[in-house]
């Protein structure tokens, strides 16, 4: 671990809650995932265990009832709400005529009404392409940014962001988790031209300030994170296997530390260090804090499993990896890496 990497963490420790007899339900974080088709059920699932595993207090799970039906059976520890809906058939469509359910504003709306019970918002998991569910989805992340809630977007909504900036553009509290070819193809939507950066942070860079300053986390063999200002390089080791899925619990264990970073901010214990930890520093911290976490459950996982490592491998490790990383946030920082 390089000194730059070991100083980072040791800021990112500081926003992990102590576990205190004085917290109660629902104080170290709430986090809604949106996702979720018929088609795709493990990825919303993988991203909110990963959430819960790391220390969330509640994980919820936005869906459609399809895919509710079948991601209950996965665990009875989330919170499963089947309020998403997927366009019906053309020909229904159109014999039928638009019902309330086809309606993206009707749809968004009741996802709208839970976000008071959140912190935190995960948007992308097993969410597909259908127009309605993106349609949706636009509608809750705007509704998320005038609450000034932390959203994560992943996967098939950085599909939204490729076709309208604008739905993230200049929202300081929005982290985007794009994979290279993700990453390209903003880049292309955009048409920013990152072939000339000289340096390896430089692509991310000029992408964050290119959205106003939004934080990136381009993932890859290092995890480059970046707000156009600040950059933080993650580069701690990681797993060889590259398994579909490994994102969600990035997505998750993000989501996690920003709901621990709203906890610090409402000063639920005391910081000893000083000067306080900047809300606005604290996003990148939570995203060097995710990507840490999901790499060496990478690490841990494909020691065990090598070539046969899948995505819920890295979920059984996220407890394992928070120790190796952190130890227990009680004092006994012996045990911790750092």
């Amino acid at each position: 671990m390089s000194a730059t990497t070991k100083n980072v963490l040791g800021k990112v420790r500081r926003m992990i809650p102590p576990m205190l007899d004085t917290f109660h339900k629902g104080q170290l974080g709430r986090v809604g995932v949106i996702g979720g088709s018929e088609d795709y059920t493990g990825a919303p699932y993988f991203s909110a265990m990963a959430s819960a595993r790391l220390g969330c207090d509640m994980s919820h799970v936005i869906c459609t009832p399809a895919a509710a039906a079948v991601i209950k059976t996965y665990s009875p520890n989330l919170m499963v709400h089947p309020l998403m809906r997927q366009s019906p058939p053309q020909k229904q469509s159109s014999a039928e005529g638009k019902d309330s359910d086809s309606d993206p504003d009707h749809v968004a709306n009741r996802i709208i009404d839970m976000l008071g019970r959140l912190h935190v918002l995960v948007v992308g998991p097993g969410l597909g392409r259908d127009p309605l569910m993106q349609a949706t989805v636009s509608r809750v992340i705007r509704a998320a940014r005038d609450s000034e809630m932390p959203v994560v977007l992943d996967a098939d909504a950085l599909q939204l962001v490729q076709n309208d900036p604008d739905v993230v553009r200049g929202y300081k509290y929005a982290v985007l988790t794009p994979n290279v070819v993700e990453f390209k193809r903003l880049c292309d939507a955009l048409k920013i031209d990152v072939g000339q950066q000289s340096s390896e942070t430089g692509k991310v860079e000029t992408l964050a300030k290119e959205l106003g300053g939004v934080t990136i986390i381009q993932k890859g063999y290092k995890d480059f994170i970046s707000n156009g200002k600040v950059t933080l390089v993650s580069d701690l080791e990681g797993g060889k296997k590259r398994s579909g899925g490994q994102g969600d619990t990035l997505t998750g264990t993000v989501a996690t530390f920003l709901g621990w970073r709203k906890a610090y901010l409402d000063g639920l214990w005391k910081d000893r260090e000083q000067p306080a930890l900047d809300a606005d520093e604290m996003m990148g911290l939570a995203a060097f804090g995710g990507s840490a976490v999901t790499r060496e459950c990478s690490r841990l996982a494909f020691l065990k499993k090598g070539r046969s490592l899948q995505a819920s491998d890295l979920t059984d490790e996220v407890h394992s990896a928070f120790m190796a990383l952190f130890g227990e946030v009680d004092g006994e920082a012996d045990a911790a890496r750092l």
